[in-house]
């Protein structure tokens, strides 16, 4: 399976893999799963790192950098493509970032692992429950 890692689901992973659920940390484990993290998930955590949302240190982006570094995970990069898919889903909300990572996880043919409700109700692309 390739996944996509919605941006609470990659620090889960590495700082609180307790609040995913087991079938998550499961496949997070399993080598022959792809792990894939957008440029966005990045963008979207220095935002709640600035907003004091979240704590990422004094060095928010060595911090990020040192955690990309620690999973085997593929870059998802944000395409013209990327963006013209994003037209097309539909989520119950319009937040770009959201929108943007359910059509990176369409276009790129992924499963994104979120525990976001919006998400997980959306359509045009593939969704797994992080949280369960």
């Amino acid at each position: 399976m390739k996944l996509l890692l919605d941006s609470h689901v990659f620090l889960w992973s590495v700082l609180e893999p307790e609040r995913l659920g087991n079938r998550a940390r499961r496949l997070l484990a399993d080598v022959n799963h792809e792990l894939w993290v957008s440029p966005l998930t990045v963008w979207e955590l220095l935002v709640a790192h600035d907003k004091g949302r979240i704590d990422l240190g004094d060095q928010p982006v060595h911090y990020l950098r040192r955690l990309l570094t620690l999973g085997p995970a593929k870059e998802a990069a944000l395409t013209f493509e990327v963006s013209l898919m994003a037209e097309r889903i539909v989520i119950p909300h319009r937040d770009p970032i959201d929108r943007l990572l359910a059509a990176t996880a369409a276009h790129y043919g992924l499963t994104l692992l979120t525990a976001d409700r919006a998400l997980l109700q959306g359509k045009g692309f593939q969704t797994l429950r992080a949280d369960r």
